[in-house]
């Protein structure tokens, strides 16, 4: 059930510092997944004990390519993302599932 919902983690430099100070980690995750299926997604896949899950829905960016006649236009693909809460004492290791 949860295999499709956590599509990849967010390994940026803001969301490693959150992680170190405030427990709280980043994933990229199914555009129709829920807060509730999120939750029990990373309790089964890592163990641990989510405190709370916020998510936000992005827009794909626009981007244009010019051709020899045409200027062609396409959007990037919209994505979810869910920054999850870890109750104190529990840690996720992001590099052990690359």
């Amino acid at each position: 059930m949860s295999t499709g919902i956590l599509l990849k983690p967010v390994l940026t430099e803001k969301m490693t510092s959150d992680s170190e100070k405030l427990n709280v980690y980043g994933f990229i995750v199914d555009r129709k997944a829920h807060k509730g299926q999120i939750k029990n997604a990373v309790e089964n896949m890592y163990g641990v004990k989510v405190k709370t899950v916020r998510t936000m829905n992005y827009l794909g960016k626009v981007k244009r390519k010019q051709t020899k006649t045409t200027i062609q236009t396409g959007r990037t693909n919209n994505y979810k993302k869910a920054i999850v809460a870890l109750i104190d004492g529990d840690t996720i290791d992001v590099f052990s599932s690359i």
